[in-house]
């Protein structure tokens, strides 16, 4: 099937949905080119109608908020897609009373994974739910007849966003970008060691993101030599630190490490290498989508807190990551 138009409908749609989401955003490009794409958030807001606008330019065509169906057949009338009519649905959240109202939208073909695809016109060749979101959502492009191995469509960041990021990480040194933060901080690998790495770095600059709540951190990743604290650079240069800036930054990294984190996230939307580290969350259901991607569990070193992870094996796996990556 080669649709004209394409609506994808999901639940809620916040910042950390997004960035998980981006690359099956991508995928979908990838494969329909041509294709009208509209983005229905069922559940509030959504990101790409908002911070996260940017990133979706040419991915997105159109963006519908707070779209929640009701579970009466009347409820389709007055309801923003009323009238409207799509070659393909992509339903991806799966509780079956929303499929059954979402399915009432005039439609050619419609493909959900909810009760085992019971609904669904097309199934994928392994129909039993992955662990990860990301496996879940390249289901709905199997079953749809598209080709979920295809390289993403690139990203097209704003071309200020792209300056900037430029001005922070001027051309010429190879960098290395380190992400110690997470939301929670007992998914953070010890700060100290982040800086050793740092310190321990040859022929590369360490590129220090760091978070809003991580202000703390500050004095002692900028004690390292030559390192750099591009989102501390910006906000002190009168520029806005935003998780689009941060996707720019991190399309001049030749590797990156950072936790199991939105962070990790964003670096991985830069498409470098990426080293990812974990402890109590599982990598199987929370990984991020990355060109090159090196994931490292605690439970591998006898563990499950961070602290289990080695040095070693993180300078490991980074020297092999930039060995292999391409010349940004």
């Amino acid at each position: 099937m080669n649709p004209d138009s394409i609506l994808v409908y999901v639940g809620l749609d916040l910042v950390g949905d997004g960035l998980l989401k981006l690359p099956f955003v991508r995928t979908l490009r990838a494969n329909w080119p041509g294709a009208r794409i509209v983005w229905c958030a069922g559940k509030g807001p959504s990101v790409f109608a908002g911070s996260l606008r940017p990133l979706v330019a040419g991915l997105i065509d159109e963006t519908i908020e707070n779209a929640g169906f009701g579970s009466r057949v009347s409820d389709i009338f007055g309801h923003p897609l009323a009238g409207r009519h799509f070659d393909l649905i992509l339903d991806t959240q799966r509780r079956f009373a929303t499929s059954l109202a979402v399915r009432r939208v005039r439609h050619r073909r419609f493909v959900s994974g909810a009760a085992g695809f019971l609904l669904s016109a097309g199934r994928p060749a392994q129909a039993a739910k992955p662990r990860s979101m990301h496996a879940q959502l390249l289901q709905l492009v199997a079953a749809a007849g598209g080709d979920p191995a295809l390289p993403g469509a690139p990203l097209t960041l704003p071309a200020e966003t792209c300056a900037a990021a430029a001005a922070l990480l001027p051309p010429g040194p190879r960098y290395v970008g380190l992400a110690p933060g997470a939301g929670n901080r007992a998914k953070s690998w010890p700060l100290e060691r982040f800086v050793e790495l740092a310190r321990g770095l040859r022929d590369a600059v360490p590129v220090f993101i760091l978070g809003p709540d991580e202000r703390d951190w500050i004095e002692p990743c900028a004690a390292v030599p030559g390192a750099i604290l591009p989102l501390q650079d910006a906000a002190a240069r009168g520029m806005s630190p935003s998780p689009v800036l941060t996707i720019a930054l991190a399309q001049r990294l030749a590797a990156s490490v950072a936790n199991d984190s939105g962070g990790g996230h964003m670096l991985a939307a830069g498409d470098g290498a990426l080293v990812s580290l974990f402890g109590p969350t599982d990598p199987a259901k929370f990984a991020p989508v990355a060109r090159r991607l090196a994931v490292l569990r605690a439970q591998d070193f006898g563990g499950s807190a961070m602290e289990a992870i080695p040095i070693e094996a993180v300078r490991a796996a980074l020297q092999s990551s930039m060995a292999d990556a391409a010349p940004r």
